[in-house]
């Protein structure tokens, strides 16, 4: 049995993509923090479910500690990493830019090096869309240039992907680089935007749009991005991939879907665009369809039904989550 060692495992894409991995009979050694970056109770939630598999062993420590990390190598015939654990934000970076450096690059040269250490030869390492900063030409192509970051944690993850370069250069290690774009869906992170609207508007409180709300993003389906991410174990060298649905909507358009799905009006706070946000995220996925054959299949009007739907039917849990 293959054991795949998945960092931030109780994280939104880690709980998915370490729960797709268990449905398809792989061993998974998750690591989390479970820190308190967003409401810790919803990543309990992710937990507890993914407890339902035999084959799921937990620890509960960070990437930042290097001799944690040797530990878990040493117990485990680890045959891959999938990296999930990050400190993310790009607004909350602009306060804490120290815990990024820590958790972003200090840790993924933790994980780097007990790669080393001991022979694990494949790494899939999450990076972001928002490394490509402030763009005019769309869609992000992995060629265009990403020496732009409009805030430090693209800047945090940017740096990573410079260091896999250099490990995979040094070490001959296979170093696959997912660049995600804005992922949604059930059990997502209560600081986006997309949980944020839903249970803000349901519970008739105000909603905070920065901007005129036209600005787009490519929102992309987390069961998409899960079984992308698992099929970028099958890859070798040194690659990038965007993982995006390619197809941008706006801001606004998406608020207005979750009104009709909760048939609530939502109640909009505008405040000026954050220097920190860009305008358009649009992932072009033409190498991505030909490195993995993956191509997104849930749209942003499907998705977001099938989050309010899963939000209804755990309305009351949800109510405790701090947003």
């Amino acid at each position: 049995m293959h054991t795949i060692f998945v960092t931030g495992s109780c994280g939104f894409i880690g709980w998915a993509t370490s729960k797709l991995l268990l449905q398809k009979g792989y061993r998974v050694v998750g690591i989390d923090n479970m820190n308190n970056y967003y409401d810790p109770k919803i990543k309990e939630l992710r937990y507890k479910d993914l407890l339902n598999f035999e084959n799921f062993i937990f620890y509960k420590s960070d990437i930042e500690d290097i001799e944690s990390l040797r530990n878990i190598f040493k117990n485990y015939k680890i045959n891959a990493i999938i990296n999930l654990a990050a400190k993310a934000g790009v607004r909350a970076s602009l306060e804490n830019p120290w815990g990024y450096v820590d958790t972003n690059i200090k840790g993924v040269i933790n994980l780097l090096e007990c790669m080393k250490e001991f022979g694990v030869k494949t790494v899939v390492h999450a990076s972001t869309s928002s490394v490509y900063g402030e763009r005019q030409n769309v869609p992000f192509k992995v060629t265009d240039s990403t020496d732009s970051p409009l805030a430090p944690y693209p800047a945090s993850k940017k740096a990573s992907e410079v260091f896999c370069y250099c490990y995979h250069y040094l070490y001959n290690l296979n170093t696959i680089i997912p660049r995600f774009f804005t992922v949604y869906g059930p059990l997502g992170r209560p600081d986006m935007s997309i949980f944020k609207f839903i249970k803000k508007i349901d519970s008739g409180e105000s909603i905070i749009v920065y901007g005129d709300g036209k600005q787009k993003r490519d929102f992309t389906f987390i069961d998409d991005i899960a079984d992308a991410t698992v099929k970028c174990l099958t890859l070798e060298g040194y690659k990038i991939l965007n993982l995006g649905n390619d197809r941008p909507v706006e801001l606004i358009y998406v608020i207005n879907i979750i009104e009709d799905l909760l048939s609530k009006k939502a109640k909009i706070h505008w405040y000026p665009p954050h220097p920190a946000d860009i305008s358009i995220s649009w992932a072009d996925i033409t190498e991505t369809k030909y490195l993995i054959d993956w191509t997104p299949k849930v749209t942003i009007e499907e998705g977001l039904k099938r989050t309010v739907n899963w939000y209804i039917e755990n309305r009351e849990l949800l109510r405790e989550i701090k947003i």
